[in-house]
């Protein structure tokens, strides 16, 4: 007897052994297969969204009170184009409130992957194009000052490296001719792009870049390391002679910064910048006030010994906050500014990036008690649309009221408010639902007066029976005189007044009059009093068909030979293409036709 006998059951799974897997089976493993296969692609992507997309879809800002200039439906950075005039600038939306905007133009100096031509631009209170200037370079700081009784258009233009700059300030006069170019003192490469603040002595303050060896193991990098060491200097404009010189490294240690070392530091290339300075200005007593913006700080500096008297927020604060530390709590700020009675402005950006907490940037005043070590709150400028500018940005006070204006930076926007901080002017330059992407940025705006006579002539193009005309920079223009070639004139060349138009907007249109008598003309632009400030080029108006020229017998001549020429071509092509289509068909005729192959002749006959 056997060691097992055979069973049915037995029997089946054995014979199932041979017969192999059944079709069900397949068909189970593989359908599980495809399931897996599909959850593993689902959970894949769905990884690589939340990871990628997500991050950037919680950065777009849309709010239910946005325009659709805010949305977007005008582009990213809105502008508008000229005829007379090649260059596109910003477009603006403005929103105002109680007494509106100040009158005065502001200056900006937008750049971003949205900006048609970036460069300086000066807007008038309507948000008008009044000058621009298209710089390959990037130019930041624009605004207005004075040196020696005059006014000046200052601004930074070189190249941006990670927030820092290796370029030149330039000074134009107020025809736009550049009157100063200035650079560091020492061997730096160049001056760096935060500051260039011209002080009422007739010198200038500027900041710089070096990078210079330390000691980095106190925040976890080496002992030899790297730092960008934050320094700014007073110049002499006239002579560019350096009057004072104060290094960051030597008053503060590196580990009293908030910015995270990030594997940088270990070359002088990847210098960590621990301190980050972007002002510097300059109070009645000489002495120095200094933003660093990864310390979180603002700093007294005494102008003999470049000793630090004392030191506002971050670390290092050595004032008691009597706001319950809203005057305290400022991070990652700009543009810090004295004014009198012991009080400084500044622009609390509270974010460094998008990955950043939620934080809202603002405007503040601050109050300081020096000798009690005391610092108060008297007013913060918040926006309407809960701003978080994560970069750049700036306070500006507009009068002896308190009016000041927010330059919101990284955010395309500046805002306008009454000293307590209620909102009388907003105007923005980007769609605000893409601020967060800095596709449209300037690293300040601000308010100022403003003369400007430029030397060049007034630009003028002819489009139809209209003639558009502007004056890049030409501030006292009001109106355009339309002004008629005289043929009667034999000698000179003399031009008769017709009519005058105002001046709308930075290009006028202007309907040309049929009734004007010559197709040649000028335009005289003219000031409040009634002087001519300057003339167009002659302009030609635009002809119609020509009678005369339409009736002579050559032209006709001319044009049926031209027409019997042409068809004869085309004819003849035509009739060579028939040819070649008959002689194809004949081909192909004879080709229906083949050769059979026949036996003998015995054979065939028999067939």
């Amino acid at each position: 007897m056997s060691a097992w006998t055979w069973t049915p059951a037995c029997f089946r799974r054995q014979f199932s052994r041979l017969r192999g897997p059944s079709p069900h089976s397949k068909s189970r493993s593989r359908l599980s297969c495809l399931i897996l296969a599909i959850a593993g692609v689902a959970i894949s992507l769905l990884y690589l969204f939340y990871v990628f997309a997500v991050p950037q879809l919680l950065r777009f800002r849309f709010r239910l009170d946005l325009s659709p200039y805010d949305l977007g439906f005008y582009g990213f950075g809105p502008s508008r184009s000229y005829v007379s005039f090649e260059y596109e600038s910003p477009m603006v939306e403005i929103t105002e409130w109680g007494s509106g905007c100040d009158s005065r133009y502001t200056f900006l100096a937008p750049r971003g992957d949205s900006v048609a031509h970036p460069g300086p631009v000066i807007l008038d209170a309507d948000g008008e194009l009044v000058w621009m200037k298209y710089n390959w370079d990037t130019t930041q700081d624009f605004k207005v000052q004075q040196y020696n009784g005059a006014d000046y258009l200052t601004y930074w233009e070189g190249t941006e490296v990670e927030s820092r700059g290796f370029g030149s300030w330039y000074m134009l006069d107020s025809t736009y001719t550049q009157k100063y170019q200035m650079s560091p003192v020492g061997n730096f490469g160049g001056g760096d792009l935060h500051e260039f603040h011209i002080t009422e002595q007739g010198t200038v303050l500027v900041t710089v870049y070096d990078p210079v060896p330390a000691d980095l193991t106190s925040i976890g990098g080496s002992e030899l390391g790297w730092i960008l060491d934050g320094i700014f200097q007073e110049i002499d404009i006239e002579t560019g002679e350096l009057l004072f010189e104060w290094r960051a490294s030597k008053h503060y240690p590196v580990n009293s910064t908030y910015e995270a070392l990030n594997g940088a530091g270990k070359d002088r290339n990847n210098a960590f910048d621990f301190f980050h300075i972007n002002s510097v200005d300059k109070d009645e007593r000489g002495n120095y006030i200094v933003s660093a913006r990864h310390l979180h700080s603002v700093s007294y500096i005494d102008h003999a010994t470049g000793d630090v008297l004392w030191t506002l927020g971050g670390k290092l604060n050595e004032f008691t906050d009597l706001s319950d530390g809203q005057a305290t709590n400022f991070a990652w700020q700009h543009d810090a500014r004295w004014h009198a009675n012991n009080t400084i402005t500044l622009f609390d950006n509270a974010a460094h990036s998008n990955s950043d907490p939620d934080s809202e940037s603002r405007g503040m005043v601050v109050q300081l008690d020096i000798s009690g070590h005391t610092a108060e709150l008297l007013a913060a400028y918040y926006h309407p649309q809960q701003m978080r500018s994560v970069s750049q940005g700036n306070v500006q006070i507009l009068d002896e009221s308190g009016r000041a204006l927010v330059g919101w930076g990284h955010s395309a926007a500046f805002t306008e408010y009454t000293a307590d901080g209620d909102l009388l002017c907003d105007v923005h330059f980007g769609a605000s639902a893409f601020f967060s992407f800095g596709r449209v940025v300037s690293y300040r705006a601000s308010k100022g007066t403003w003369v400007g006579r430029p030397l060049t002539i007034p630009d003028a193009a002819v489009m139809g029976n209209h003639v558009y005309v502007s004056w890049n920079g030409a501030t006292e223009v009001v109106a355009w005189r339309l002004e008629v070639w005289d043929a009667r004139a034999v000698e000179d060349s003399t031009f008769d007044v017709f009519a005058q138009f105002a001046k709308t907007g930075f290009e006028t249109e202007i309907e040309i009059p049929e009734e004007l008598g010559s197709p040649l003309f000028r335009l005289a632009a003219m000031d409040a009093e009634g002087n001519v400030l300057g003339y167009t080029e002659v302009l030609q108006k635009e002809q119609g068909v020509d009678v005369d020229e339409l009736l002579d017998l050559h032209n006709w001549i001319v044009a049926a030979a031209f027409i019997v020429s042409v068809g004869g071509l085309v004819l003849g092509l035509y009739q060579c293409c028939g040819c070649c289509r008959i002689l194809s068909r004949c081909r192909r005729r004879q080709n229906e036709y083949q050769l059979v192959a026949f036996g003998d002749n015995e054979e065939s006959e028999s067939v």
